[in-house]
């Protein structure tokens, strides 16, 4: 678990995941609208090196992005009960990572090792991002992340 003050801070902690991400990697977010995905998102980009702007995929559903690996930024809140295949297994197949917002629309096509991170607005205006790491190499990376 880790607290972010400011949005200073959850782009801080964003670069850091982006440092520490290895390929192949899935990533899933949780949390309420501006809970502070895509802001978390941003800084995964800062720390694989991209310099485009990031931001939300809502009306795009998929934005990917160059860096040290690719990132691709899915936003599925719009794909509830969607049955077409839509393509994205080749995006979860790729040697890139895989940031995944609203990730329940989804699920079906989620490999089970990732790692899901729920981000909580707090009463102050700070943000509580609480891991759920599946599998070995997640969590290693969560307790890198958390040192």
């Amino acid at each position: 678990m880790v607290n972010c003050k400011n949005e200073a801070e959850m782009i801080a902690f964003g670069e850091k995941i982006g440092q520490h991400i290895f390929p192949h990697s899935v990533i899933t977010m949780t949390g309420e609208l501006g809970a502070g995905k895509t802001t978390l998102t941003k800084g995964i980009g800062k720390g694989l090196g991209i310099h485009k702007i990031i931001n939300s995929p809502t009306f795009t559903i998929v934005k990917s992005y160059e860096g040290r690996m690719m990132l691709y930024h899915f936003d599925a809140y719009r794909l509830e009960g969607a049955d077409d295949d839509l393509g994205f297994e080749e995006m979860l197949d790729d040697d890139g990572l895989c940031v995944i917002e609203w990730p329940m629309y989804i699920e079906d096509i989620l490999p089970k090792q990732r790692l899901e991170i729920e981000i909580q607005k707090n009463e102050d205006g700070t943000r509580t991002l609480i891991f759920h790491p599946t599998g070995a190499a997640y969590e290693k990376l969560v307790e890198e992340l958390e040192a």
